[in-house]
């Protein structure tokens, strides 16, 4: 009797476009990247000197959280387009995952870059609505595209709550 193994999917099944899955993963990456030029946290940073809750994470998660995150949206970005963007439900998903990436940069400029945690918040909450929308324009295409982006919205509701109590922390109550 012959020793056979099960059935596989071929790992080029999965990787039809290694450009393109490097692309994808590359484009997601350059958001963090571009965040991060205005993302300063060090000592003396004014990051450092406002107040912060408790449950605010250390500084060294961030960089590994966020590296994930961005991967894992390259990942699922790629699966939606190979599909094709000659589709209209693929387009849509691709720009709508866009404009959530530009704004996924934007938060860090508005918080980091001009210290604002209310502007932050505001545009936090407009981020996580396109995330959403994108997650179910993605499961309409690729049900892995969508699971992929999972960790990252529940990072993101977590960065909303935490963007929100920094808010709070760090506004001056009127009339005190």
């Amino acid at each position: 009797m012959e020793n056979q193994l099960p059935d596989r999917q071929p790992a080029s099944r999965f990787i039809r476009s290694p450009v393109r899955l490097l692309a994808a993963i590359l484009v997601s990456n350059l958001a963090g990247v571009i965040g991060s030029v205005f993302t300063v946290t060090g000592p003396g940073s004014w990051y450092a000197s406002i107040v912060k809750p408790s449950f605010n994470p250390p500084g060294y998660l961030f960089g590994p959280v966020w590296t994930t995150l961005y991967i894992l949206m390259g990942i699922s970005l790629y699966l939606v387009w190979m599909e094709g963007l000659s589709g209209k439900k693929v387009t849509w998903a691709v720009i709508v995952f866009a404009i959530q990436l530009c704004l996924n940069t934007l938060w860090s400029i508005l918080f980091f870059g001009l210290r604002s945690p209310f502007l932050g918040l505001v545009e936090i909450v407009v981020l996580w609505v396109f995330i959403a929308v994108t997650i179910v324009l993605f499961y309409r295409i690729s049900r892995p595209a969508a699971y992929l982006l999972v960790p990252y919205i529940l990072w993101v509701t977590f960065a909303s709550f935490l963007t929100y109590t920094i808010w709070t922390l760090n506004t001056p109550v009127a009339g005190v």
